[in-house]
């Protein structure tokens, strides 16, 4: 730097200190190397040495033979000589080590100001840092009081929307009809806003009070047409042919109608609520009565009555001012076609129209009429409960409760006229399938989960089941009663009584299949055991045994026959009676074949007996006897098997029970033949001559095959 550089004056003298100050420059101080010193420890002077013999320049001037004293002078002139190049070096130098001086001091300024424009900066920084922390604490605080705000914005906003009452709701209330979507939909609005109001009441808002008066006086307008509303259509239901169902559809369109009472007028809801009950009660009870009444027109005029049982013989005869009985009493226990009223069909069909079978001069069984008149009420019944639950919001008990003030009066019309019917009933079948058709009834109602009359079904039941079982019994008496003797002529064909029993059973069981009830088979057992005591004292009243199995048989073919029909196979009734004609078909079997063969059946069986003994030699001297058996079945036989067959044919009504009962016979007359082979056979009887008379057992076989009888 300019101002830096020395002046040659300057520099000369300058030259000149330096001079004087290397003339009197102190002594060189060697050090370490200085031997003279007294601090020299003598212990390190042989370390020292040899490590200075270790040098290269040591070991090349000891190995030259140089003398150390003169090397160490060369030494010492040359270092002085080194020393006065460097001072003179230093001198050359001076003036750029002057220039370097005042360049750092003048760095050492600069420095200096910088250090003092950082501290300065240090400061503002921290000056900043607050402010910082200061508009932090400012932002949050500012944050909070806008959430505060907006918090405040939306319950404010919410309580002006819900308290402000627009025109709009005020002309639509007022002025629209209740049928109109767009007053359906203000109702909603001003529903919201009432109960608003309500919640707002409670805390005491003062707002509240500016509109408190505007929506009760819209609730009063819309409560007040609305009541109109219903009202009116309540009153519709009672107009001559009206189809009440129709104005019941409108209604639960504005089911909102009734809950706006309910939740605003109770009074008026209770006094809606209380017509349509009123109403509907008294349309029901005229529909179902009238109805009722017009069904017992077209019911048959012919019905059973006490005498009418199964064990009353049809020769009986009344007084002259009794009524004509039925024609023929075995209807009374035929099921035929009344049973189709149990099939899903018809037993979910349209009801009857009585003056159109009035025109057509049609008459029905009162199971029929029971069936059309329940089915109306199920059905009836379950949209009525169905609407009840669904505009009047009532469910569990209450419903229950509001469907009986509704239909109580009709339900206790229907028991009355059922229990009075009962009381002078005696058709047991019409009892039994109303009980069918009442348990199917409710299985329906229970698949669709109308619990609304189930209490009416167990009513109904409990008036059918002992009037059943007590026409049951009456005719388990009658048959219990029964005196043979005083039944006519003996006739070995099936009785007209087992008929009726077996056209009953068959019935009745058919029918409980579906629905098994274990009462039903108890007095069915009771029944059966009646009848087989009274098949086998008629029976009694043969005077052959012969006689007896035929009418035994015929009677058992003719129930079991019967049952199968309809009953299924494994069905008590039918084992039971399977079980009884097995065994009188074998007896009677054994009986038509003693008079033609009896000798020989006696001689196999006696003859059996004593080979199971070892006593056969007992018969040893039975050769006339034997050979009297041989030649007479040989001469006989096929007579005897044509007539058997002739006659097993003329002794059974059932075509298909007789040839079973001949092709049964003719085995058991092979078996026996087969047998007398067996023992003539025998040791005792080989020599016998006749033997060989014998028929060959196979030829019999096809012989006999020539009598069995073809369908």
């Amino acid at each position: 730097m300019a101002e830096t550089l020395l002046t040659g004056a300057d520099s000369a003298e300058y030259l000149q200190d330096e001079k004087s100050d290397f003339d009197v420059a102190p002594a060189l101080n060697l050090g370490d190397l200085d031997i003279t010193t007294d601090e020299f420890i003598l212990d390190e002077v042989d370390i020292h040495i040899q490590a200075n013999l270790e040098d290269d320049l040591v070991k090349e001037a000891l190995k030259t033979g140089v003398d150390l004293r003169q090397y160490s002078k060369q030494v010492e002139t040359e270092l002085q000589r080194i020393e006065q190049a460097s001072i003179k070096d230093y001198i050359k130098e001076s003036q750029n080590i002057a220039s370097l001086h005042n360049q750092i001091s003048a760095c050492d300024s600069i420095l200096e100001r910088m250090e003092g424009m950082l501290s300065s900066f240090q400061s503002d920084l921290s000056s900043i840092s607050s402010e910082i922390q200061t508009l932090q604490q400012q932002s949050v605080s500012m944050n909070l009081r806008l959430k505060n705000r907006q918090a405040v914005r939306s319950h404010l906003s919410q309580l002006v929307d819900e308290l402000v009452v627009p025109s709009t709701m005020i002309s639509v209330i007022l002025d629209s009809p209740v049928t109109e979507q767009e007053f359906l939909e203000q109702l909603h609005e001003l529903n919201s806003k009432i109960n608003y109001a309500k919640e707002l009441s409670f805390r005491e808002t003062l707002a509240c009070s500016d509109v408190q008066d505007i929506v009760d006086r819209l609730k009063i307008k819309a409560v007040s047409k609305i009541r109109e509303f219903i009202l009116q259509k309540i009153y519709s239901f009672r107009k001559p042919m009206t189809n009440y169902q129709i104005p019941q559809n409108t209604l639960l369109k504005y089911r909102f109608f009734y809950q706006f009472l309910l939740a605003n007028e109770r009074t008026v809801a209770k006094e809606v609520r209380d017509e349509y009950v009123d109403t509907m009660s008294k349309i029901y009870f005229s529909y179902f009565k009238s109805y009722s009444g017009r069904l017992l027109k077209v019911q048959y005029e012919d019905v059973a009555d006490k005498d009418d049982l199964m064990g009353v013989e049809d020769t009986a005869k009344k007084g002259f001012f009794s009524k004509p009985s039925l024609k023929s009493r075995n209807t009374i226990f035929t099921v035929g076609p009344r049973g189709a009223v149990l099939s899903p069909a018809e037993l979910e069909g349209p009801i009857l129209i009585p003056h159109t079978a009035q025109r057509g001069d049609t008459r029905y069984p009162y199971e029929t009429l029971f069936r059309s008149q329940h089915y109306a009420l199920l059905d009836n019944g379950c949209r009525e409960f169905l609407f009840l639950s669904d505009f009047f919001m009532v469910a569990g008990n209450s419903a229950l409760d509001l469907f009986n003030s509704i239909m109580g009066k009709t339900l206790s019309m229907f028991l009355k006229s059922l229990s009075t019917y009962l009381s002078d009933c005696y058709d047991s079948i019409a009892v039994f399938l109303c009980i069918h058709i009442i348990l199917r009834f409710r299985a329906i109602t229970v698949k669709r989960n109308i619990p609304a009359l189930d209490k009416y079904w167990e009513a109904v039941l409990e008036l059918l089941w002992p009037r059943f079982e007590l026409i049951l019994e009456m005719n388990i008496q009658s048959i219990r009663n029964t005196d043979p003797q005083k039944l006519g002529v003996l006739d070995t064909r099936p009785h007209y009584i087992t008929r009726r029993y077996a056209e009953f059973s068959s019935a009745v069981v058919s029918i409980n299949q579906t629905f098994p009830n274990e009462r039903t088979h108890t007095l069915l057992g009771q029944l059966q055991v009646e009848v087989e005591n009274f098949v086998l004292k008629m029976a009694a009243e043969f005077p052959s045994r012969r006689d007896q199995l035929i009418f035994l048989i015929n009677n058992y073919d003719m129930m079991l026959g019967v049952l199968m029909e309809r009953a299924a196979d494994d069905s008590k009734e039918v084992e039971g009676f399977q079980q009884l004609l097995l065994a009188r078909t074998q007896e009677f079997i054994e009986e038509i074949l003693s008079p033609p063969f009896g000798g020989m059946i006696a001689f196999v069986k006696e003859s059996e007996a004593l080979m199971e003994k070892g006593q056969l030699d007992k018969l040893r001297n039975d050769e006339a006897r034997i050979t009297q058996l041989v030649r007479g079945f040989s001469s006989s036989w096929k007579q005897s098997v044509e007539a058997l067959s002739q006659d097993v044919m003329r002794s059974f009504t059932n075509f298909k029970n007789g040839t079973s009962i001949i092709q049964g016979a003719l085995t058991q007359l092979i078996q026996y033949y087969h047998g007398f082979h067996k023992v003539l056979s025998q040791p005792t009887f080989r020599s016998l001559a006749v033997r060989s008379e014998l028929i060959n057992i196979h030829h019999l076989m096809v012989e006999v095959k020539k009598h069995k009888p073809n369908f």
